[in-house]
């Protein structure tokens, strides 16, 4: 749906450029700043207090599981659920009071609630064609070459594919110029290959056009290609925010870390400090880590590296990489998935680990049962408090017991 938040498919308030609302919005700045924002439903915090700042003209990303408040947060900001506490200032302007209408940002959705009975052309218009204003041949065609919908003019949304219709309903929430875009999951009707596409299609509508894009999505791999800024939110509160690389690269907490992409943690303590380095007891083998890498600096630790830093050489091999290294590991299965191979080693506590290798044919594949050690450099391990849940935000453990009463 691409929409005001009032009315299901209908564009939001007028801000014409060149009009003075226009000028009004244009002198404030943009940025949209949420303080002590908060959302309860009954005795259930969906989100809790959020301070969160989203710079104006970037597209920013509010990554994390179902449940964690991100599309309660969206929804609060377009006016379709009233804060608990706290407010939302767009451009300077506090609009959490004001009615959906009357607040200058648009909506997507994933279901795009296009009019089944307009063709491409009038659902874009609708918006414009609804508050009379002008030159509407010429600000529909811009848009529609803008999404590159030209020659799907006179189509009908049944007519179209599942891109397609996602470019329409983007191209009526965009006509208007709002100074925020909101998307929900847009994306996620789409299937994997043409879902990629439109990834690389909005990032480039957003660089053109210079509009604050806000996306809200679980997809992490989504939520990098596109975003130039990344919150991660779990259980209604922001676990970290910054560039996507960064937080790929030294996340701060085990949820970002097995959230955002997979990583290999390993229980350690710090049994050296110094003013660059940690040194830490990994079962008995010594494992190197820089300062700035390190949540905690004293203690027990959690070592991470994540899988593609990762190379598995046969057991007793000298370690090329000059790094860390745990050896006494045995490879437990080995998948073949086309551009890489994913192995499973198991160390000897028990405990396995995952490694991503390039298929580049530089060597043979490893064998299930072979001895290996594990080697990376110290430059990609970081460290995190040992004292947190080193399951946490992964997806793919099954132990846990589902939460009860979860946000969207």
């Amino acid at each position: 749906m691409a929409a005001q938040s009032q009315t299901p498919g209908e564009p939001q308030a007028p801000t014409e450029p060149g009009s003075p609302e226009a000028a009004e919005h244009e002198s404030l700045g943009s940025d949209l700043v949420m303080s002590g924002l908060t959302k309860r439903f009954g005795s259930f915090t969906a989100v809790d207090s959020l301070d969160l700042t989203v710079p104006s003209g970037g597209f920013f990303a509010l990554l994390g599981p179902s449940g964690c408040g991100k599309t309660t947060t969206l929804r609060m900001v377009a006016g379709l659920e009233d804060p608990t506490a706290g407010s939302i200032r767009l451009g300077g302007k506090d609009i959490s009071r004001l009615r959906p209408y009357r607040r200058p940002v648009n909506t997507v959705f994933q279901s795009y609630a296009l009019f089944p009975h307009l063709d491409t052309y009038e659902n874009v218009a609708f918006g414009l064609r609804r508050r009379k204003a002008d030159r509407v041949r010429e600000k529909v065609t811009e848009m529609l070459d803008l999404d590159e919908l030209g020659g799907y003019e006179r189509r009908r949304p049944a007519q179209l594919s599942g891109g397609q219709q996602q470019r329409v309903a983007l191209a009526r929430a965009l006509i208007n110029r709002p100074q925020v875009l909101l998307l929900d999951e847009p994306l996620g009707a789409l299937d994997l290959k043409l879902r990629r596409q439109m990834q690389i299609e909005l990032k480039r509508i957003q660089t053109e056009i210079g509009i604050t894009f806000v996306h809200v999505t679980h997809d992490q791999e989504e939520a990098m290609t596109m975003a130039d800024t990344i919150a991660v939110m779990n259980a209604g509160v922001i676990e970290q925010m910054g560039r996507p690389a960064d937080l790929y690269d030294n996340p701060a907490t085990t949820f970002v870390a097995n959230f955002l992409g997979q990583s290999n943690l390993v229980h350690g303590r710090v049994v050296k400090a110094d003013s660059d380095h940690l040194v830490v007891d990994v079962a008995g083998e010594r494992v190197g880590v820089r300062r700035d890498r390190a949540r905690s600096h004293s203690g027990d630790v959690l070592i991470g590296v994540r899988p593609e830093k990762v190379h598995l050489a046969p057991a007793g091999e000298e370690n090329s990489t000059g790094g860390n290294r745990l050896g006494g590991a045995l490879v437990s299965d080995v998948s073949f998935t086309g551009t890489s191979t994913q192995y499973l080693v198991r160390l000897a506590s028990g405990q396995e680990l995952t490694v991503f290798e390039q298929n580049t044919g530089t060597r043979p594949q490893l064998a299930a049962g072979q001895k290996v050690d594990l080697h990376w450099a110290r430059q990609h391990t970081f460290a995190l408090d040992g004292s947190q849940d080193i399951h946490a935000g992964d997806e793919t453990y099954t132990d846990a017991a589902p939460a009860v009463g979860a946000a969207p």
